[in-house]
């Protein structure tokens, strides 16, 4: 009837995957509007013909890819 308490699965359970959940938080806070717009939203500048502002999205999803798949190589 009294089962011992599990660990939550919403917390990880090992370093890496702190650093995994941390860092994915950290990028993903880059591709939401009120930090983009106030950080990457430049005009002027223009990067192979596109706005900066699209090539630095491009830049973070691809950050936001790499987590990922640094997460999975790790076995978290």
């Amino acid at each position: 009837m009294n089962e011992p308490r599990r660990p939550s699965r919403f917390l990880p359970r090992t370093r890496d995957g702190w650093i995994a959940t941390i860092a994915f938080g950290a990028v993903f806070l880059l591709a939401m509007p009120p930090v983009s717009h106030t950080l990457l939203n430049r005009i002027a500048p223009r990067v192979f013909g596109l706005p900066f502002l699209y090539v630095a999205l491009f830049g973070v999803y691809v950050a936001l890819i790499a987590v990922l798949i640094w997460a999975y190589r790790r076995g978290v």
